[in-house]
């Protein structure tokens, strides 16, 4: 199901996993995957040091469909299961020991809403039990140099609030990225922008050849970091309650909110109003009832530069 291309250079170096469509309509990654591989079979790029493995399409059922999913999302509750019930539990069954058995991970995306694109990544170094991680750094220093000048981390305890209200866990909010973390490794998400952005592949391409130069998979200078970066923090996620819910206009990620500021209505006639100055975040206006309707996210020193 999974088609993996592996290209191993001579010398030791970092193990790297690219992915692309791990949603079926973000194509944008196997795009530029398909390009960096044509560039090295023909001799134009070379791997000289560690290891790397490309997936140009992670999840081909949704891909063919043009679908988001093939059964469920894919970047929720990604896991090894003995007993798989459907295509996305297939897919987990090859693609976490592929995971696991690389230790740098770039996943490639897009969004339904317009925006520039932006990093997401793990959490600050801790020992706790919900995400415990020591490569912070070093997820960082990458989110540098993939060509970008936003970068963003909270996911898995905003999403994880989110579920307990729901009545699910923390579980629920686990995929590519956070399971890499769990088997040693350090992942970050590339959103490239909005789905049929032409410049999305350009986008994409550059990241993993960035990548690449600074992991010193290839024979080429580390690129400089961003001279400026913008750091965020997912703080809340507030989800649609009825199909009736209504945003009060047309939101696109990373739009400005002032405390108190109205972002929606419910069904009922209640406003939805910010509860501190930050960020829209993927705000979904077609969210189905008791899944995510938007996120909210603050200013962040810790990724700012």
């Amino acid at each position: 199901m999974i088609q993996p291309v592996v290209y191993a250079g001579e010398r030791p170096g970092p193990r790297l996993i690219v992915l692309g469509a791990v949603h079926g309509n973000e194509t944008c990654g196997a795009r530029a995957i398909e390009r960096v591989i044509a560039q090295l079979s023909a001799g134009r790029l070379a791997i000289v040091a560690g290891r790397l493995t490309l997936v140009p399409v992670a999840n081909r059922k949704a891909y063919e469909q043009g679908t988001r999913s093939g059964d469920r999302n894919l970047n929720r509750r990604l896991a090894p299961t003995a007993s798989p019930r459907d295509n996305e539990d297939r897919i987990a069954g090859e693609l976490c020991p592929l995971l696991a058995d690389n230790e740098v991970l770039l996943d490639l995306h897009s969004f339904r809403t317009g925006g520039p694109p932006f990093a997401m990544l793990g959490p600050q170094d801790n020992n706790g039990a919900l995400q415990p991680f020591s490569q912070a750094a070093r997820e960082q220093a990458l989110s540098m140099r993939l060509g970008v000048q936003r970068a963003m981390d909270g996911w898995l305890e905003t999403y994880a609030a989110g579920a307990s209200r729901r009545g699910g866990d923390a579980a629920c909010g686990v995929g590519t990225t956070e399971y890499m973390r769990s088997v040693g490794g350090c992942a970050v998400t590339l959103e490239c922008g909005q789905h049929e952005d032409p410049q999305a592949p350009q986008v994409a391409y550059r990241a993993i050849v960035n990548t690449l130069a600074h992991l010193r998979l290839i024979d080429a200078p580390d690129p400089a970091p961003a001279a400026t970066m913008e750091g965020l923090r997912l703080r809340e996620v507030i989800d649609r309650g009825h199909p009736g819910d209504r945003f009060e206009r047309r939101w696109r990620s990373f739009d400005a909110v002032r405390a108190g500021e109205r972002i929606g209505t419910r069904q009922g006639g209640s406003a939805v109003t910010a509860p501190f100055d930050g960020f829209v975040v993927f705000p979904d206006e077609r969210a189905d009832p008791g899944s995510e309707w938007f996120y909210l996210a603050q200013r962040d020193a810790r990724l700012t530069r």
